[in-house]
């Protein structure tokens, strides 16, 4: 038996990774903040993780989980239930089937796809919470923080990156 407790306590770490990380940027993206509008401008974080690990790694974070985390987002933020459950969802699965693609390719090809996804995503986000609170909600805001993902993404996928790398290692 050559599988020690520290190798299978690794694996796990390394395994648990990509759906840890997801967590915490749930966590962080509805976490209140000290500035007015925080809470409507907030990029979603974890959307980025669906993103990026849809790619490098979908076998870590499996659609179970996406959906799970989708719904941890929707209830915490107040949200439509079942609303950011279906976009992780979605998301996990279009990036997935399209791994293929951006395996190998320079990084501002994966973040014009991210600039391309998060549009359709926000628009499917401000379509069913219009319907939620049975009004139409204001664009601006939706348009302001979809340019705030769409910008952000790079920071938060040299950090996922890098943790790739770091937790590869151990």
């Amino acid at each position: 038996m050559s599988d020690s407790v520290g190798d299978r306590l690794s694996q796990i770490a390394r395994n648990g990774t990509p759906g840890l990380l997801a967590l915490v940027l749930v966590l962080l993206s509805i976490a209140p903040y000290n500035f007015p509008g925080s809470a409507q401008l907030m990029p979603p974080l974890a959307l980025m993780a669906i993103f990026h690990w849809g790619i490098y790694r979908p076998d870590l974070l499996p659609g179970p989980l996406a959906f799970i985390l989708g719904l941890l987002q929707d209830i915490l933020s107040g949200g439509p239930l079942g609303m950011w459950a279906l976009v992780f969802l979605l998301v996990l699965f279009v990036m997935a089937s399209q791994r293929r693609f951006f395996l190998g390719k320079k990084f501002v090809v994966e973040w014009l796809g991210f600039a391309l996804v998060t549009p359709v995503v926000f628009f499917a986000i401000w379509i069913l919470g219009s319907f939620y609170v049975g009004a139409f909600a204001n664009p601006g805001t939706v348009l302001v923080q979809a340019l705030l993902t769409a910008a952000f993404y790079p920071v938060m996928s040299w950090f996922m990156s890098a943790t790739r790398r770091i937790v590869g290692r151990i």
